[in-house]
């Protein structure tokens, strides 16, 4: 301690040298002390420090001064509270000095010092303390009137101390208002600038009676009409507090209007601007408040828009587009003619343009009409004259085509509707906009040769986004776009980035269109590309290799040869190779550039690679030693897989054995993108160049693959089992060597609980290959004894792990795999499949698999109708095995579908005649028909439909479900004639009739587009209205229903969201009706028999967050969220989900509501559960604090929500919380180990 004391004291002592040097130098040193965090200092040490460095503010030096000021930042952390309040003392004093460089310093340490100020509980009093000290220096300098300057500075650090600690101000919030406001009448600009800045820090954190003040206290002094200047002024200020206040300016909205409409007609440019600025602010902030005045907005902006006096437009659209090119050398000239410096007119046109932009973008509903007023009005301002505001044009008209694209890809990923009603549902936006696409190329292809960089590069970026909102639509117009790219390629003046935009608007065009409509122009369109292959920047030679790789595509589209296009590409293919060739030789480029040089050799070699002779050999050398090098074997495997799949059948006999032995070693490294691609690449070399492959060079392959056939990556399985098929059926002696290894890692894949869909049709085409080559010393008989060896014991375990059902059913589909490909062997394998199932003495392992594998070779239809099968599955229906009863039910479904007029009568008589196993044949039969095709099951729709309706008003649940679904995917067969029949169901039947009704409807909505889409749009509303049936279980599965629509196609309930939602919102509240006491011995239990329909009332609205969010109201929707953060533990723990989710949606709606939400949130963090609980309730609470405090995560990530003074308290309050902290951090993933809560959390 005493070293540091001693240490400190030298540095001082060195501090008051003359030699400005040593001063410079024990500063430097002294701030890197403190910079440590184990110093600690005594008090007099302290004290000195901090005498000292206040001192060295004033030194002559200024890099002293500069250093004494960065030692003020780690000082405020290491020093106590009447240090810290010291230095805020003499540096507030210091700024109202006389002396200007003082002043300045003063207020430079004075921000140090805010910057530094602790959030954390723990350091708040200090942060209070030094707060009030500074707060009531600056409201006393602001009122220096005489001096500006001090003014000013005192401005700027409130402004900084609002926006980083507004929390800790919340006492001086008023008396700062009122100091500020004055401020605004002020008759210097800068003041007042300043003084809005300030307000617009304060407005987020204030209180509502606050801002109300404030709004009120600007209104007023609107109306009084002051002055322009000062009305500009207030109109900047409005604009300032709804960017930063956001919604709060919402309730103000009715009276702000009309007064800021009102502004719009004085005469005066920047206080239009202002007008439009604050319009702006109103519609990004409070989209909802701002709907009733979105067509005065509009109006205002198309108006304001055109507002150039100053200037004619007419003569320039009379003159010719020749004319224009000539009048290119005058238009500086022409330029200054109108617009001298005092025209301010474009600060309005832009201002109005980004209004507009903002109403695009917050209000996609109203896209139809944007297309009928704003794209014409935006599409007539191409031709603006002042760059900067046509480079706004084009960015709202950008806008306007990325909104377009959002609805025209559907809801986020979801597949929205089907065949006929997915086209309707998305075609009038896009429809409108396919009509405006030659007006747009017309007005820009004029644009693309101006000299104006920014305005070219507006163009391209616009003709980018036209390209992927409608793809093909620029087609006819490629002849008038390629001019004015080739002219940005080869225009002597354009810049790097000039260059680069063109190179990737032309790779975008070239992507999205067919090549026949570029073959005609390759003339043109050629020679800049090659000349920017060879251009010395790499950005630029990358870009444009990417656009050889196309045009290449062009010269020789793939499935197609040259003839039949008409195109001889020929002529080109020289001047491209050499220009590539180079590209792909040199080592000492960008690594960008070597890996597209490669690639787009690749396609050269692919598409023309018979027109390129004797070079062909040494560019597949080159690939190789690319191949070789670690940056770009990548690149190079997916070329020559690319190259070995070509329909040339290129030669890659001289590279052939190098290749297989890298790639074979590719397949040790654990990279996994290399190693997926090595393993593509090997399969098609062994696809398409067998009979080049010899042995040898296959074993260092060979030798790798069995150690990649495991289950800890199901994909790399998969592509591995893929490759050992094409080996199997191209060089089958190939795998002699190799089968017992693969065949084990197979067999313990096939036993693995993992493996379905992809990895087991995988290995179902291996083992046809295997038993088909012959090769391998494992036949039929081999083959089926080790696959279904496991199941013969009573443990039936592999590697001492119990057997999964899955496997199960993947055995049971090999053998059936292992049967069709060797009919001959298929009767004895039934014959000795029913023995084990009739051999009572069997396990029941060895039992369930034989009915299965009998199942899976019965659906190939090999069965036939074997009276003897047919008794031996329903004598293991009856069994008193359950295991053994469900594999028989799912045997006799997969017959039925081999086999349908042989067992579905027997099927369909066997479900009336046997009500004891209704429920198992009933899952026979969803099996068959969900399996058959709609033409073989046809002639017995009406029989299977009249039994399931004699079956739909069963008591038991579980089988109601099951007809549901049965009836649901039956009507798929034929929805014209059976959904019509379904809806008439809907008003004939009893309560549990209905619910079996919509249930079945449940099951028509596919996540896939299918024919019943369109049929189901016109009348889902019909069923959707039992969501105001009398039964509350009709009233539940109707919930689930509409949620199944939601998630699978929003498009089709999106239309109804008006009429569904006030029911559904209704089916959220608790009904104390339904809730009941039961009596338990001495114990009194409540029973609430509305909570499941709550709760699927709740997933409803989880759901249409993901898929619906546009046809929501958000405000109303977390009313709803608010009740169930008080519900039921379920609920719960899905309104906590949606709140983390609607804090990343609609980030403005939350704030809106945070002092509501944040109650319910609070007292789930901090309820305890009583003492003396069992296990259970301790878990349960435990869960339900996480998940709420993973909501509060999700709205501390929200910008500038600690502004809130309520959420900054809880905020404060989990930091202080040990408990509370601690969870906080594990749900945060507990990143950054000692971080400390504070420091994690801090978002202000």
């Amino acid at each position: 301690m005493s070293n540091v004391s001693y240490h400190i004291s030298n540095l001082l002592e060195k501090m008051t040298s003359t030699d400005k040097d040593f001063r410079f130098m024990a500063t430097n040193d002294l701030m890197l002390e403190l910079q440590k965090d184990s110093i600690k200092l005594d008090e007099d040490s302290e004290r000195k420090v901090v005498s000292m460095l206040l001192k060295l503010l004033e030194d002559k030096n200024g890099e002293v001064q500069n250093l004494a000021v960065k030692c003020l930042a780690p000082l405020v952390s290491k020093v106590k509270e009447p240090q810290v309040e010291t230095m805020v003392d003499t540096l507030c004093s210091n700024m109202m000095s006389d002396k200007e460089p003082l002043r300045d310093i003063s207020s430079m340490g004075l921000k140090t010092v805010i910057a530094e100020l602790p959030l954390s509980s723990s350091g708040l009093t200090l942060t209070v303390g030094v707060c009030k000290k500074i707060t009531s220096q600056l409201i006393g300098a602001m009122g220096k009137q005489e001096d500006v300057s001090v003014q000013l500075e005192a401005l700027d650090i409130l402004s900084d101390m609002l926006g980083r600690l507004s929390g800790a101000l919340v006492g001086f919030h008023s008396s700062l208002l009122s100091s500020l406001l004055p401020q605004l009448t002020s008759s210097r600009m800068a003041v007042r600038k300043r003084s809005i800045l300030a307000l617009g820090q304060l407005v987020p954190s204030c209180s509502p009676t606050l801002f109300s003040q404030l709004t009120e206290h600007l209104l007023t002094e609107l109306s009084k009409a002051p002055p322009t200047s000062m009305t500009r002024t207030y109109i900047q200020c409005l604009a300032t507090i709804s960017r930063q206040g956001g919604h709060r300016v919402g309730e103000h909205l009715v009276k702000l209007i009309p007064m800021v409409v009102k502004f719009t007609g004085v005469e005066d440019d920047e206080l239009r601007e202002y007008c439009f600025q604050a319009f702006e602010a109103f519609i990004r902030r409070c989209p909802k408040e701002m709907s009733p005045h979105v067509t005065t907005v509009t109006q205002l902006c198309l108006k304001f828009m055109t507002f150039d006096p100053n200037y004619n437009y007419d003569e320039e659209e009379v003159e010719g587009e020749d004319s224009m090119d000539v009048e290119d050398g005058f238009d500086e000239e022409s330029d200054d003619e109108y617009s001298d410096d005092d025209d301010m007119s474009w600060k309005v046109r832009r201002s109005s343009i980004k209004c507009l932009e903002a109403l695009i973008s917050t209000r996609r509903d109203l896209l139809l009409s944007f297309y009928s007023s704003v794209c014409p009005a935006l599409l007539a301002r191409f031709k603006e004259r002042e760059e900067n505001v046509r480079a706004d044009v084009f960015t709202a008209f950008s806008t306007l085509l990325k909104q377009t694209r959002v609805v025209g890809s559907g809801h986020r990923g979801n597949i929205t509707a089907g065949a006929d009603s997915g086209v309707r549902e998305e075609e009038p936006a896009l429809a409108m906009l396919k009509k405006q696409v030659p007006v747009i190329v017309k007005a820009l292809h004029r644009q693309l040769k101006e000299k104006s960089i920014k305005s070219r590069q507006g163009c391209f970026c616009l003709l980018t986004e036209l390209a992927h909102t409608v793809p093909g639509a620029l087609e006819p117009h490629i002849p008038a776009l390629i001019p004015g790219i080739v002219f940005s390629l080869t225009d002597k003046s354009t810049s790097s980035t000039m260059r680069i935009d063109a190179l990737s608007f032309l790779h975008v065009l070239l992507f999205t269109h067919p090549p026949q409509a570029f073959q005609p122009h390759m003339q043109v369109l050629l020679p800049p590309v090659v000349a920017c292959v060879e251009d010395t920047f790499y950005k630029i030679t990358s870009e444009a290799l990417l656009v050889t790789q196309q045009l290449v595509r062009v010269m020789r589209p793939q499935g197609q040869n040259a003839t039949a296009t008409g195109f001889d590409p020929k002529p080109f293919v020289k001047v491209v190779f050499s220009v590539t060739l180079k590209r792909l030789k040199a080592t000492d480029i960008d690594q960008e550039v070597k890996e597209r040089a490669i690639s787009c050799m690749g396609h050269m070699v692919c598409h023309l690679g018979d027109h390129l002779g004797a070079e062909l050999q040494g560019v597949l050398l080159i690939f190789l030693e690319r191949l070789k090098n670690e940056i770009t074997r990548l690149t190079a495997v997916r070329t020559i897989a690319l190259v070995s799949a070509s329909p040339l059948k290129i030669d890659l006999s001289s590279i052939l054995s190098d290749t297989l032995s890298v790639l074979g070693s590719f397949l040790r490294k654990n990279q996994r993108a290399l190693k997926l691609c090595t393993l593509a690449c090997l399969t098609a070399l062994v696809s398409h160049h067998a009979a080049s492959i010899k042995l040898a060079a296959l074993e260092a392959v060979l030798s790798e693959l069995p150690a990649l056939v495991d289950e800890s990556d199901m994909h790399v399985s998969q592509v591995s089992v893929s490759l050992l098929t094409c080996l199997a059926k191209a060089c089958p002696s190939s795998l002699g060597k190799i089968s017992s290894s693969v065949l084990s890692g197979v067999l313990r894949l096939v036993h693995s609980p993992l493996l379905q869909g992809g990895a087991l049709a995988a290995i179902l085409d291996f083992l046809q290959a295997l038993v088909l080559s012959k090769s391998s010393n494992m036949g039929f008989s081999q083959l089926l004894k080790a696959l279904t060896a496991p199941f013969q014991s009573s443990k039936c375990s592999v590697d001492g792990s119990v057997l999964h059902r899955q496997s199960f059913l993947s055995v049971a589909r090999c053998v059936a795999a292992l049967c069709s490909s060797c009919p001959k062997e298929t009767p004895g394998t039934v014959s000795s499949l029913l023995q084990e199932v009739k051999n009572p003495g069997s396990p029941e392992s060895a039992r369930v698999l034989a009915l299965l594998s009998l199942g899976e070779v019965g659906r190939t239809g090999s069965l036939g109708a074997s009276k003897e099968v047919q008794g031996v599955i329903l004598e293991a229906i009856s069994s008193t095995n359950e295991e053994v009863k469900t594999a028989a039910s799912c045997a006799l479904g997969s017959m039925a579908v081999g086999s349908l007029n042989d067992y579905l009568p027997f099927l369909l008589k066997e479900i009336s005649s046997q009500p004891r196993r209704q429920y198992l044949l009933l899952h026979s039969l969803k099996e068959v028909i969900s399996a058959c095709p709609a033409s073989g099951l046809w002639p017995h729709v009406e029989s299977i439909w009249s039994l399931l309706f004699q079956l739909c008003e069963c008591q038991e649940e579980g089988t109601r479900n099951l007809v549901a679904e049965c009836l649901g995917k039956l009507t798929l067969v034929n929805a014209e004639q059976l959904l019509p029949r379904l809806k008439k169901q809907l008003r004939a039947g009893s309560p549990l009739a209905r619910s079996t009704v919509v249930t079945a409807v449940k099951f028509t909505i596919m996540d896939q587009p299918a024919p019943i889409d369109s049929l189901l749009k016109d009348c889902i509303s019909d069923f959707l209205k039992t969501l105001q049936d009398e039964d509350i279980n009709v009233r539940r599965v109707a919930l689930v229903m509409f949620n199944s629509a939601a998630h699978n196609k929003p498009s089709l309930i999106l239309g109804l969201l008006g009429t569904v939602l006030p029911h559904l919102y209704k089916e959220t509240q608790i009904r104390k009706d339904l809730i009941r006491e039961v009596e338990m011995g001495p114990f009194k239990h409540t029973v609430d028999d509305g909570l499941d329909v709550r709760k699927a009332a709740f997933e409803c609205m989880y759901t249409l967050l993901d898929s619906c969010l546009e046809g929501l109201d958000v405000l109303q929707f977390l009313d709803h969220v608010e009740e169930g953060l008080k519900d039921h533990y379920d609920i719960r723990m899905l309104t906590f989900l949606m709140l983390a989710r609607l804090a990343s949606l609609c980030p403005a709606a939350v704030l809106q509501r945070l002092d509501r939400l944040i109650e319910p949130l609070r007292a789930t963090c901090t309820t305890k559960v009583k003492a003396g609980s069992v296990k259970q309730e301790f878990e349960k609470q435990e869960e339900l604090r996480r998940s709420a405090m993973r909501a509060v995560a999700a709205l501390l990530a929200v910008p500038e929500v600690e502004r809130s003074p309520t959420m900054a308290d809880f905020a404060n309050q989990i930091r202080t919380n040990a408990d509370m902290a601690s969870i906080y951090q594990s749900v945060q993933g507990g990143e950054g180990g000692g971080v400390a809560p504070a420091e994690s959390m801090d978002i202000s």
